[in-house]
């Protein structure tokens, strides 16, 4: 079948499911039923792609203006909600490492220890993009490392194509860029749909210092439990030469310049500020992390690198600015709103209920599976925002507090594997065998899913701190 025909397939397809899911959920109530559809529609054209992602993520602003599911200026304002101005400042400043080459100092300076044992690159890459995506956009992470780990791999191979050691290697960039998102709530889109429902349940704002306190054990114990599986695929075999190809690229960078200081200070000051929000709340109690990002992004337009020329330029913004990622995570938030204001969340709640879900273990399992799978099939933005009111709604029906099993689910939908969608598509563009990324996340997936639902339950069970929210 050619590929403009699969394209058409999957066009009809979501339409399609759409109308079908319309049907068989017309007992929820008619905009609850078209709600439905959307979620089924979007979801569709998120896994198979007929059309960019930027395409589907303005489906919810259409498909309400046919319906009346709600207000339009409901569903217009998560477009440039709060959190939207956040990435557009944080992508701002992202942008000042790309022109600068920064993005890739850092990168390159990360791996330069990496000798050839096989365990010690696959430790090296996995923590690298892990650590770097606790604070740049995993999409951001897993570009920058990609082409460097192919072109070492070419490096030491002497052959064009990639090596057999390339699998495990690029698996480590896909999936470590992937999982680093939830280390902190800059990490990723997704978190910060997690903090606005935190934020609307605890009625007060949530500082950032109380997520890393809960997340990085957890990021931890998620990264060793991938860091085992791929040096088991790793084996013990070694890989010659790549410390020195690293430390001879660093060497070819010369000194910082100008603009590469100017860049790294103003992420660093931007993450400083975010995370010492506590310290100056009261003083500026409008100055939250979303508008501190957006006032040093705008900075780059004024400050000049060596050359005196401004470290960001209009033009350049416009056309490298990830306007397709704000898309995104605007359409999950919408969606998720449609979801909640047509009542189909309370019914969906009210319907898995039924199985009397009472917040032991099977509850659990049940918002992991249900956070992964969703993650899996589009993206954890997405996902955060169909699966978060979900969680809230069927704690509420049956009368248990939704803290501890909102955080779990966070890291849920934070953890995917499988499909080459969203960071996991960019290792197989250099050259990963996709059937294979697919049978080994697959495994990866079922024993993650296990993990952190133990994990979790633990944490409910014997660490009251972890959802005591202050």
């Amino acid at each position: 079948m050619g590929q403009e025909r699969k394209k058409s397939l999957a066009l009809i397809f979501g339409p399609t499911a759409f109308l079908l899911v319309r049907m068989a959920a017309q007992p929820f109530g008619e905009k609850a039923a078209w709600a439905l559809g959307l979620a089924a529609w979007m979801a569709l054209w998120w896994m198979l792609r007929p059309v960019d992602i930027a395409v589907t993520a303005l489906l919810p602003i259409a498909v309400n203006a046919a319906f009346s599911l709600s207000p339009n200026e409901r569903v217009i304002s998560r477009y440039f909600s709060e959190i939207v101005v956040l990435l557009l400042g944080a992508d701002l400043i992202s942008l000042t490492w790309e022109r600068t080459g920064l993005d890739r100092r850092v990168a390159v300076r990360v791996l330069c220890g990496i000798g050839a044992s096989m365990r010690r690159q696959i430790f090296a890459w996995l923590g690298a993009s892990a650590a770097l995506s606790v604070f740049l956009p995993n999409v951001v992470v897993a570009a920058i490392l990609c082409p460097i780990a192919a072109a070492m791999l070419r490096f030491v191979s002497g052959k064009q194509a990639l090596p057999a050691a390339a699998v495990p290697i690029l698996l480590a960039v896909g999936w470590g860029s992937g999982i680093g998102g939830f280390g902190s709530p800059i990490g990723g889109a997704a978190n910060l749909v997690a903090i606005s429902y935190l934020e609307n349940l605890t009625g007060h704002e949530f500082m950032y210092v109380d997520w890393v306190v809960r997340f990085l054990p957890f990021l931890a114990f998620v990264f060793s439990l991938n860091l085992a599986f791929l040096l088991v695929m790793a084996g013990h075999g070694r890989l010659p030469g790549s410390g020195d190809y690293f430390r001879d690229l660093y060497r070819g960078l010369g000194p910082l310049s100008r603009g590469e200081r100017i860049g790294l200070t103003l992420f660093a000051a931007a993450t400083a500020l975010a995370f010492l929000r506590p310290l100056y709340a009261a003083l500026l109690p409008e100055m939250k992390p979303a508008y501190v990002f957006l006032s040093l992004g705008l900075l780059t337009f004024f400050l000049r690198d060596e050359n005196g020329t401004p470290m960001l330029a209009w033009k350049f913004a416009e056309s490298h600015v990830m306007w397709g990622m704000m898309f995104l995570f605007a359409s999950g938030m919408a969606l998720g709103g449609l979801l909640i204001d047509t009542g189909a969340v309370e019914k969906l709640a009210a319907l898995i209920a039924e199985a009397e879900p009472r917040g032991g273990v099977g509850t659990v399992a049940l918002f992991v599976v249900f956070g992964c799978l969703l993650s899996e099939l589009s993206s954890n933005t997405a996902a955060a925002s169909i699966t978060l009111p979900v969680v809230i709604g069927i704690c509420g029906a049956v009368g248990i507090d939704p803290t501890p099993y909102l955080l779990i689910t966070v890291v849920a939908v934070n953890c995917a594997y499988i499909l080459p969608i969203s960071t996991r598509a960019i290792p197989v563009a250099h050259g990963l065998d996709a059937g294979v990324q697919i049978r080994q996340g697959l495994r990866l997936a079922v024993l993650n899913a296990i993990a952190v639902t133990a994990a979790g339950w633990f944490c409910l069970r014997f660490v009251p701190a972890f959802s005591a929210l202050p």
